[in-house]
């Protein structure tokens, strides 16, 4: 029976050192456990700040740009408004641009008439002239003859 009873007590022995090991075993494993849960805590508070500061940016942001849209809506009209004075103003400068081509073109056919009128005067003064000193020469010659 001693022999039962000393295995007995080695076995009692073990089983609390194995007791022992598995206690400290499942303390550090809690213990780990804290401490990723107490981070992971952090890191979700964290989270909802972000969450939050994103969302005071993000209606910062809105109230921004509901003053710039209507901003554009006002430019946009007025571009509208510019362009619907403007088009008439373009048909009339069109108009305008054919009317003085045409007053060109006429402009530029009365010189070309004018400058063959006064090549043709040139002609008949110079006919004229020789005329002139024609009949003066004949006068001088049929008064030296009579």
């Amino acid at each position: 029976m001693s022999f039962s009873r000393q295995m007995s007590n080695e076995d009692e022995e073990m089983s609390r050192t194995a007791l022992s090991a598995i206690r400290a075993k499942e303390e550090e494993i809690e213990k780990n456990k804290m401490e990723i849960r107490e981070r992971v805590q952090a890191q979700l508070g964290r989270v909802e700040e972000e969450t939050k500061r994103l969302a005071l940016i993000r209606e910062e942001l809105e109230g921004l740009a509901e003053p710039m849209r209507k901003e554009v809506a006002l430019a946009r009209k007025k571009i509208d408004s510019v362009n619907k004075e403007l088009k008439p103003l373009g048909h009339t400068v069109q108009k305008k641009e054919r009317e003085y081509k045409e007053a060109l073109e006429a402009f530029n056919e009365k010189n070309r008439e004018k400058v063959q009128l006064i090549t043709k005067l040139t002609e008949v003064s110079q006919l004229i002239l020789k005329s002139f000193s024609f009949f003066y020469l004949l006068n001088i010659v049929i008064g030296d003859s009579v």
